[in-house]
């Protein structure tokens, strides 16, 4: 199973529940964890089956309460460690909205954000944001890595 089939849309409201959301079946979430590298605890399953179920943005506490809302009992501690190994296999990805939020997002293609700070919520945006950059204004002797752009918002 490939990570694109896991990205279903362009845009998941962080508030949906578990009630309301697919769970990935557990030979799929193995086969997943596997393919890169990490040992399918019972937890991590649990974890991963909920996290790749669909394209999702989510923080480690709205994790934790969809794995609740599921009926699986995990410690916030067991939830931060299972989505920090999948961040360090680049099989999630870390998204910094502001000093105090952290997103995990499912979708690990490279792709932007836009972070409506009034609502919480936060959605995938084209990558023609970065075309409007003039890189030609780095200093001399360096080169973009990477580029990720995050575009806080509010309501009118």
């Amino acid at each position: 199973m490939k990570q694109s089939q896991f990205v279903c849309k362009l845009a998941y409201n962080c508030d949906m529940s578990i009630q309301e959301a697919n769970l990935l079946d557990t030979a799929s979430a193995e086969k997943l964890l596997r393919s890169h590298g990490i040992y399918p605890t019972a937890q991590r399953l649990s974890i991963a089956r909920v996290l790749f179920a669909e394209h999702q943005h989510v923080t480690a506490e709205q994790l934790h309460d969809k794995l609740k809302n599921n009926g699986t009992t995990l410690s916030i501690a067991t939830v931060y460690n299972a989505i920090n190994l999948f961040v360090e296999k680049e099989l999630l990805k870390e998204i910094f909205v502001d000093n105090g939020r952290t997103f995990f997002d499912s979708n690990n293609t490279h792709h932007h954000h836009c972070y409506n700070v009034d609502n919480g919520e936060l959605i995938d945006v084209t990558d023609q944001l970065a075309s409007h950059i003039d890189f030609s204004l780095l200093p001399k002797g360096t080169r973009v890595e990477s580029v990720d752009i995050v575009v806080r918002v509010t309501n009118q």
